[in-house]
């Protein structure tokens, strides 16, 4: 935070100031009681199953220099003390607050799938041409946001910021925290369809990330996407759509996955854009659409917004391609719903492999009653790529398997050996030491809890 005092808050949040300065300066926000970068704003959360009131004096300990309060309780020494009625709501008014009062234009992010791919290469895009903040690593809820819009700083022209819900409501709060001047969604899927029920529901829930847009402002959408291309005209905002379709704007055609990694050409309009991606697949083609159309709101031409695309990089645990000494890993393990699933199969298929291809595919959470359904579809979709061995971990992995087999036993290609179950990464491991070799392509993905991410760190190593 910049030109932040303890006044501030007070006036943002509508609180009471107990004990304090209230022109001390304020530069950071912090909801962890174990960490204190100087001069922080210290707001303990109330959880399910802890509330941090409990480690005020331990922030107060670590440097933090203010703290929010909604309990009865007498004031500790050491910093300013503001009493608030509800923590969560005056975090969202602080970060609300210094939003409106940086000012620069916002653009959202959101999606079942490809948020953060389509953030960074969105801020990737415009870096072209300005200063762009960018949400950091995954702080996108109702919580993580309003910290985010706390460390824009008045150098930053942009900001680029990914905005995830997961249930009814959400989006709303999301969208009049970060007040957007354009927002991108990337697609409708089933992630944390066990929460808000059906598709239509996800649809109309991401939508709301235009409550708090004005009249006018761009709706950038996956035109290809059965739901996003029926956004009607008559809401207000200009529609952008783009993907492989004949109805989009931003168009990709001659799409190639080299070596190297992903080339196409992308019709902007009437230009016609060379686009090189140092990262594997098709799916990837898309978000990059998504990051040409929302430079050309901000006047970047396309042949400087795919030239910065160069530049872009993957991130940690999200489709890293090692290529070791004897065999390549694609390390997926970040998350993982359906759609995400047979993005990686394609890419996994797609590529070259002088030995076997192995998919260790394990549990995807948070999809519902219809879980069973979708790990077999999976399934029945890996049995249609070129998998030499499938290797499912978890419970609900085994019904991946189950629609492995099933596929492959209707195309005629028996597969009761290439099939391997195992209860964890862990009891995987072993049996992955195995494969990683002799020239093979090994794909691990899966939802985070699996932990996938620590039997990928052990094969690199």
């Amino acid at each position: 935070m910049e030109r932040t005092t303890v006044k501030d808050i007070v006036r943002a949040t509508g609180g009471r100031l107990l004990a304090g300065d209230e022109n001390l300066p304020l530069k950071n926000v912090s909801i962890d009681s174990r960490a204190m970068r100087g001069q922080d704003l210290f707001v303990p959360l109330i959880g399910a199953r802890s509330d941090a009131h409990d480690y005020l004096a331990q922030a107060i300990g670590n440097g933090a220099a203010a703290v929010l309060c909604s309990r009865d309780m007498e004031p500790l020494a050491g910093a300013a003390w503001i009493r608030v009625e509800d923590t969560l709501k005056a975090l969202q008014a602080v970060g609300r607050d210094y939003r409106e009062r940086i000012g620069i234009p916002v653009i959202g992010i959101t999606g079942s799938v490809g948020k953060t791919t389509t953030r960074e290469m969105t801020a990737t895009a415009l870096g072209a041409g300005f200063q762009v903040f960018k949400t950091a690593k995954n702080f996108n809820s109702d919580i993580g946001l309003p910290v985010t819009l706390t460390e824009m700083g008045e150098e930053d022209e942009l900001a680029v910021l990914e905005m995830g819900m997961s249930d009814f409501g959400e989006m709303e709060v999301l969208s009049s925290l970060a007040r957007p001047q354009a927002a991108v969604i990337t697609n409708i899927g089933v992630a944390h369809i066990e929460q808000l029920g059906t598709r239509e529901n996800i649809f109309k829930e991401k939508l709301k990330i235009a409550s708090s847009m004005e009249p006018g402002s761009a709706l950038i959408l996956n035109g290809d996407d059965e739901y996003l291309r029926t956004v009607p005209a008559d809401r207000g905002f200009r529609r952008i759509f783009y993907g492989f379709g004949e109805n989009c704007a931003f168009r990709a055609e001659q799409v190639r996955l080299t070596e190297s990694g992903t080339e196409f050409t992308a019709l902007c309009g009437e230009e016609r854009v060379p686009v090189r991606l140092p990262v594997l697949g098709r799916h990837l083609v898309l978000d990059a659409l998504a990051a040409l159309a929302a430079a050309s709101l901000w006047g970047i031409p396309p042949e400087r917004a795919a030239k910065a695309l160069e530049g872009f990089s993957g991130f940690q645990n999200r489709q890293q391609i090692f290529r070791l000494a004897d065999f390549t890993l694609i390390d997926d393990t970040y998350n993982a719903s359906p759609d995400s699933m047979r993005a990686a199969l394609e890419v996994l298929d797609g590529m070259e492999a002088a030995g076997k291809k192995v998919a260790v595919l394990a549990d995807m959470m948070e999809l519902g009653e219809e879980t069973g359904r979708f790990h077999r579809e999976v399934g029945r979709f890996a049995a249609g790529c070129s998998v030499d061995c499938l290797v499912c971990v978890g419970k609900l992995a085994e019904e991946i398997g189950a629609g492995f087999l099933g596929g492959r036993a209707a195309a005629g290609r028996p597969a009761e050996d290439a099939v391997r179950f195992f209860a964890s990464g862990e009891e995987a491991l072993p049996f992955l030491k195995t494969q990683a070799g002799d020239g093979n392509l090994l794909l691990l993905k899966g939802s985070n809890a699996m932990k996938l991410s620590q039997a990928a760190a052990a094969l690199r190593e």
